[in-house]
């Protein structure tokens, strides 16, 4: 069977370091880091007192009042990004067949803030069951991928994907197999979440899973640190437009990237924790790298999960070490966590659109907050700390993991003829 070839023509971001895919860029290769204090609610109770929250959003701007009241954040930061995107794309929707237009995005969790605040509410009340209407629209996750469709009259498959940090790149390798196999032409695909709330920190906290260190929020994310203690929670969204090759190429498309392969891989071992050996994460990326008929040697950069936790960090850069082999020291390592924090669900799209900028650009973005050598990292490896390098990346794979043990990884090269 011949599969067609997917491009990436559209790009759209909203992080913690900036609400464009142009400020989301600066603040990467600038080695900026979107952590601070709460904004959200009152965190003075916490154990963890800060996020990376998105900054200075105005959604009214986007998204009219009215509309806007019939949705969770997370749902009104998808729609930003998708918009953003398809402008981007400079897709003409007027000539477009919307019956091969397609939409899916990824949440790990949906609208927390609308669920939270809908149960609080009532268990305050006197036991009547009063609930908002919009209750639970706003907060099923599979909404923000509705409500894009139904905005630009999209009527090609249409869907959420659910696993947990790894959701939205599960989206955009479900978004590409899709194209791969003629079942349409576009796809609408990233992934968006919005936990910066009592329950999500609160929740995080219990876990013992973010970091604690509030007298130094910038600085806290800090992956591959010998004192790294946990990751940081961030908040936002990131949008591809994947498109066939040939369909692109017949409108005169701008063309980012190709999306050549994508992996999946479960670890099979516990709830929240890597398997130790970085099993799964390896299965994952040998999976990515088959599907793409590549080689380790082909993938110049790889941009990991990299989320600062002390289990995690290690299995990952075990199982890099398993898979590429000797090649593992040629290759560029980072976490751009390290600035945006750990979007959950939307981590997945963010990290893909940066891992695109960074072929395009020949710039590695960095991993910050490094300050002590953990022993446990082979010194001989380039994790790209403190400062973005310049180097020609022919070909970028992204990582990212869940809980639960769910793993997806996709790679990009620069296109070619």
């Amino acid at each position: 069977m011949n599969l067609r070839r997917v491009v990436v023509t559209g790009l759209g971001a909203l992080t913690p370091i900036g609400n464009t895919v142009e400020e989301f860029w600066n603040g990467l290769s600038n080695g900026v880091s979107g952590a601070a204090p709460i904004t959200r609610f009152d965190a003075s109770k916490f154990k963890t007192q800060f996020a990376c929250e998105v900054k200075g959003l105005n959604v009214e701007q986007f998204i009219d009042r009215k509309e806007a009241r019939k949705m969770d954040l997370f749902t009104q930061m998808g729609l930003i990004v998708a918009d953003q995107a398809i402008i981007d794309s400079g897709l003409d929707l007027e000539k477009s067949n919307l019956n091969r237009i397609g939409v899916i995005m990824g949440s790990g969790i949906g609208g927390l803030r609308s669920f939270q605040d809908e149960v609080t509410d009532f268990a305050k009340g006197d036991g009547t069951p009063r609930f908002n209407p919009f209750f639970i629209p706003k907060m099923i996750a599979d909404i923000c991928a509705g409500f894009i469709s139904i905005k630009y009259g999209f009527k090609g498959p249409n869907f959420v994907t659910v696993s947990a940090c790894a959701s939205g790149t599960n989206a955009i390798i479900d978004a590409f197999n899709y194209i791969r196999l003629g079942k349409a032409d576009i796809f609408v695909t990233g992934g968006t979440e919005a936990t910066v709330t009592e329950a999500g920190v609160g929740g995080f906290n219990a876990l013992k899973a973010l970091s604690q260190r509030n007298d130094s929020p910038q600085t806290a994310s800090r992956p591959f640190d010998k004192e790294r203690d946990g990751f940081v929670l961030g908040e936002g969204a990131g949008c591809l437009i994947l498109e066939d090759y040939e369909h692109a190429k017949a409108r005169g498309a701008k063309i980012y990237a190709e999306m050549v392969g994508g992996g999946m891989s479960a670890d099979a071992y516990h709830l929240t924790a890597p398997h130790p050996d970085g099993e799964g994460a390896g299965n994952v990326m040998k999976n990515a790298l088959e599907d793409a008929g590549m080689k380790p040697e082909d993938i110049d950069y790889i941009n990991v999960h990299g989320t600062s936790t002390p289990l995690g960090d290690i299995s990952e850069i075990k199982a890099i070490q398993k898979v590429f082999g000797e090649h593992a020291f040629n290759l560029n390592i980072s976490s751009t966590k390290s600035m945006t924090g750990h979007l959950l669900g939307a981590a997945g799209a963010i990290e893909a659109i940066a891992s695109i900028l960074a072929i395009q650009n020949s710039l590695v973005p960095p991993t910050i907050n490094h300050f002590t050598d953990d022993e446990e990292f082979d010194s001989g490896l380039n994790l790209t700390f403190n400062k973005a390098q310049k180097r020609e990346i022919n070909a970028a794979l992204s990582n990212t993991f869940g809980f639960g043990g769910h793993n997806a990884s996709v790679i990009f090269k620069k296109i070619s003829e």
